[in-house]
């Protein structure tokens, strides 16, 4: 169990106008599934495993967003860090319109760890990075995939980048440069679905 000691403000604010005696406990309204699970139900499914990694997501509203958008475009799995996270919280599960009740969400350790674990099992790991090598729909994104989406504000860490076996950019024309991490992980996802459905006809 984290803990992390907070000011009384804090706590007040967790609770509102519950009397908490100094101590607030943070806990996820659903079960985390397994790695080994997920992987598990693709090959049940008999398909490439699609897993979704969030690189330090902490905005409820793009984790809920992102889960929502993970269980439409068949995606095996969510899997979110332990450590500077969003945890999965009501917010989240409100967001995700009951994604969160099907699509198993993994808490993983070390990403990179994660990441080196995922490949040694032949699934090929794209970032999703704003420097990207090349363009999203002119990548094979076909096979086994764990799509990597960074953090809100940071993107990927440096870490991270170095393991991707691709980083991948969804081209700028206006005068923004960036997109919200959920709908990045959308357009990101299904073209993954697109390239899929086509790749199978």
């Amino acid at each position: 169990v984290m803990i992390e000691e907070v000011r009384a403000s804090k706590l007040n604010a967790l609770v509102k106008d519950v009397k908490h005696q100094g101590v607030v406990a943070t806990v996820a309204p659903v079960n985390y599934g397994e790695l080994e699970d997920v992987l598990a139900l693709a090959k049940a499914k008999n398909q490439a495993p699609f897993l979704i990694l969030l690189d330090e997501l902490q905005d409820p509203q793009n984790v809920g967003a992102i889960l929502r958008t993970a269980n439409i475009a068949g995606a095996h799995g969510v899997l979110i860090t332990k450590r500077r996270s969003c945890p999965l919280t009501g917010t989240v599960a409100k967001i995700s319109a009951g994604a969160i009740e099907h699509t198993p969400v993994v808490q993983i350790g070390n990403v990179a760890q994660t990441l080196e674990q995922l490949q040694k099992q032949g699934l090929w790991v794209v970032g999703a990075d704003m420097d990207g090598a090349a363009d999203y729909f002119a990548s094979d994104l076909t096979g086994p995939i764990v799509l990597v989406i960074g953090g809100e504000g940071k993107g990927l860490g440096r870490l991270v980048k170095e393991k991707c076996d691709i980083l991948v950019k969804i081209p700028m024309f206006g005068q923004i440069t960036s997109l919200n991490a959920s709908v990045a992980c959308g357009i990101l996802a299904f073209d993954i679905v697109r390239q899929r459905l086509l790749a199978n006809k």
